[in-house]
């Protein structure tokens, strides 16, 4: 018996497993694969969770974060009593014409992300600054200078 005769009788799916690579190799289903294969290699331009560092010096609290590729008006800061919230929001249309600039494809992507950081006192939002430069969000927010109280001695 040749190897040939042999290769086809160890292989008693070899027919259906040829029909199935074909399958997928077909132009609609061979589309959304690779679609598929787009987003999973490329989600979004940032990540769902990104790095801040927060430190303090003895007047301020002061926290930064590393948001490459985003925008300054993609950036929302919220205050709620002690916590501090930065949001980024991504809103991106992405559209595929052919050679007779007839629409292809077009698809939406919205993301949103955000990073809620707590600090030990109640924050005026009316004396937080922040600045956005090449990438780099940083937030300036002075602390709270109490009144000590003088406890009474009782004679």
């Amino acid at each position: 018996m040749s190897d040939q005769g042999r290769k086809e009788k160890n292989e008693p799916f070899g027919e259906i497993m040829k029909s199935m690579n074909q399958f997928f190799h077909e132009k609609p289903v061979k589309g959304f694969l690779q679609t598929m294969d787009d987003f999973f290699k490329n989600p979004s331009p940032f990540h769902s969770s990104f790095h801040i560092d927060v430190h303090e010096t003895a007047g301020e609290h002061i926290i930064t974060a590393e948001l490459p590729g985003v925008k300054r008006e993609q950036i929302q800061l919220d205050v709620l009593d002690n916590y501090i919230t930065i949001t980024i929001n991504s809103n991106e249309l992405f559209t595929e014409e052919d050679e007779n600039q007839k629409f292809v494809k077009r698809r939406q992507s919205m993301h949103r992300s955000s990073r809620t950081i707590p600090l030990p006192q109640p924050i005026n939002e009316r004396k937080v600054k922040a600045t956005y430069q090449n990438g780099l969000l940083q937030i300036r927010i002075p602390k709270q200078v109490g009144k000590k109280i003088i406890i009474d001695e009782i004679k």
